[in-house]
């Protein structure tokens, strides 16, 4: 996977626009459903309205952000605070993309937990890096490896701007080893469904409000530990 040019360069999502986002996400499990919420508490004993606000529309200074169709999450991937006793600094985050779960290190043996979608089979990566720099509503580009076995994206070799229906979303966290850009990215997915899944090219994917709470706490030189799958 090659990135070059501008802003997002990440090998690991596709476009939506007129080709729908879903019908990229090779690897998708079909038929993957949502999990009932078991009346108005869902099993990790967060109520439906406290979901609800967690994940509802969020105002933004370029594009309107909507709420998350939580009925197409499994309750156990909603955002929560869980005790994870570790030696790593407060601020680290930590990819787990066998359980589907980022984590943020908050100290004294807690830790803010995410769901996520990772990288499907043959694409994905492990190793320490950081964060080496952050973007909101980035470009995408499609690097060449893609546009040859994808040409209906070649429209983007130039770029996509950044907005709604671009696949990186409205935030990002690059992730660099020595200086050098691993590929590896965290963004923000509009997909529910995505959630708990191996869909991507090797990135990693939380619902967007997830993703806004983590990118607004996180700053550049953030140690970032991706754990083997």
């Amino acid at each position: 996977m090659i990135i070059t040019g501008k802003d997002s360069k990440d090998a690991g999502l596709q476009p939506a626009g007129n080709l729908h986002r879903r019908s990229f996400l090779l690897g998708a499990t079909a038929g993957l459903g949502a999990l009932a919420l078991g009346g108005c508490v869902t099993n990790d004993g967060m109520s439906l309205a406290e979901a609800e606000k967690l994940y509802g529309a969020v105002p933004d200074k370029k594009f309107p952000i909507p709420a998350v169709d939580i009925s197409q999450v499994d309750p156990k991937y909603f955002r929560r605070t869980v005790r994870m006793e570790t030696d790593e600094a407060p601020g680290t985050i930590i990819v787990d993309p066998k359980n589907f779960y980022v984590y943020r290190i908050e100290g004294e043996g807690n830790a803010t937990r995410y769901g996520a979608n990772v990288g499907r089979e043959g694409f994905l990566w492990s190793g320490e890096a950081y964060v080496g720099r952050k973007a909101e509503w980035p470009t995408w580009t499609p690097p060449r490896e893609m546009i040859k076995r994808q040409p209906e994206v070649a429209k983007y070799a130039r770029g996509m701007p950044g907005g709604p229906e671009n696949p990186l979303g409205a935030r990002t966290l690059y992730l660099y080893q020595n200086g050098v850009y691993t590929l590896y990215t965290l963004y923000s997915t509009s997909d529910p469904e995505s959630i708990g899944s191996g869909v991507t090219s090797g990135c990693t994917g939380l619902l967007t409000q997830d993703m806004i709470d983590l990118y607004d706490r996180t700053p550049v030189k953030t140690k970032v530990i991706v754990l083997p799958a």
